[in-house]
């Protein structure tokens, strides 16, 4: 498979392989396998529960503790509705850039990373590179957690990660967490003119939703000035909602989503807790008073933490020296990186490509972007032999 050692040609390869979330990755990993076993090296899967997705890590270099993990994700979001110019998944090239969906989050990545495998090989490595491929980033980074157990497991234990989501090389070391809920009302259905007989799981809803407005608006009031997330606070969001049959009945049903993105140090089940505690004490009791057959459900849909800012991490420590950049860089998505770090591994976030194109229609990355992330890794590899 010499013709995908360039990372140019390895992205094409990959982008070609439809990854969408809600369809299987396996086309994509058994490629990866093939390439690795084509130059001797082992790799592992990780296969969901049904076997339709799989993750896989590989190492290369001494089995010794120590190196570094270089982490993507291999799905990919959707490209229904999108007024794409060609084919998303037949990568082009063109004015210095290489279009196709995934190409900056975060195929471009991956690609550069395998595509410097044979420099891992020939640089008599004396700590290990390992390579890991999840699944199911998309859909609230379910996969990776049992990628990260299975290779810890395994052995040997790296010192640090770099997850490589789009940052244009920009050396990221600390994001928001975010926690997706999803809201099951039931109510009481009368006709509206006996308003007063029924309850109207729309109603109650609103009232949901608005105190998750007005936590938002009480974080925006209480920000810690300095802190360097934009916005500088937690925010409680509903951006989905169905409900009702008819405007002249008492809704019976109403379902609504809603995510919170969670400053890094404060607590997931805090929240969640302090919501499911205004539904028992506020909502529910008024409701059950009119009709016992009333109820409020609240399903986790995902959970995925923050990255913290870590002291003297050497995943950053190690990220700067080969970058050169000193900067305080966090985002606001979410990322892989948190689980990592809730594994107790050194984690930062660094990858060619930008987040203002990840998830657009022609999407694309500068042809720039993969050769400054091939450099990097370049610098990486003098370091680990």
């Amino acid at each position: 498979m010499s013709q995908f050692r360039t990372p140019r040609a390895m992205l094409k390869k990959l982008i070609s392989f439809n990854t969408v979330s809600d369809r299987s990755n396996l086309a994509l990993i058994d490629f990866v396998e093939e390439y690795l076993a084509g130059l001797g090296v082992t790799s592992v899967r990780v296969p969901n529960g049904d076997g339709t997705k799989a993750s896989l890590h590989a190492r290369v270099g001494p089995a010794l503790d120590g190196g570094a993990v270089l982490s993507a994700h291999t799905d990919v979001v959707p490209v229904e509705g999108q007024n794409w110019s060609r084919d998303p998944f037949t990568a082009w090239e063109a004015d210095g850039r290489l279009y196709g969906r995934g190409a900056a989050d975060m195929k471009g990545f991956a690609a550069t990373v395998l595509a410097k495998v044979p420099d891992f090989l020939s640089a008599d490595l004396k700590r290990p590179v390992h390579i890991a491929l999840s699944y199911d980033e998309e859909t609230g980074c379910t996969g990776v957690s049992p990628l990260i157990e299975d290779m810890l497991a395994r052995g040997p234990r790296p010192d640090l990660v770099i997850v490589g989501e789009p940052t244009r090389m920009k050396v990221v070391t600390g994001h928001k967490g975010i926690v997706v809920l999803k809201t099951s009302i039931r109510g009481h259905p009368v006709h509206s003119s006996r308003l007063h007989r029924g309850v109207s799981a729309i109603s109650a809803a609103a009232k949901l939703i608005t105190w998750l407005d007005g936590k938002t608006a009480e974080n925006k009031a209480r920000a810690e000035p300095g802190c360097p997330f934009n916005p500088p606070y937690t925010t409680l969001h509903c951006g989905v909602i169905q409900g009702g049959q008819a405007h002249n009945i008492t809704a019976e049903y109403c379902e609504f989503v809603t995510d919170i993105r969670i400053l890094p140090g404060e607590s997931v089940e805090d929240w969640v807790a302090a919501y499911r505690l205004f539904i028992e004490r506020e909502v529910l009791p008024d409701m059950r008073a009119i009709s016992s057959e009333c109820r409020i459900g609240v399903e986790e849909m995902a959970n995925v933490p923050g990255l913290k800012e870590e002291d003297n991490g050497r995943a950053e420590t190690l990220a700067r020296r080969l970058t050169g950049d000193n900067a305080r860089n966090v985002v606001v998505y979410a990322t892989e990186g948190g689980i990592y770090q809730n594994h107790g591994l050194s984690t930062v976030i660094c990858g060619p490509g930008s987040i203002d194109q990840a998830h657009q229609a022609d999407e694309f990355i500068e042809l720039a972007e993969l050769d400054r992330c091939a450099a990097f890794l370049d610098r990486l590899t003098a370091g680990l032999a």
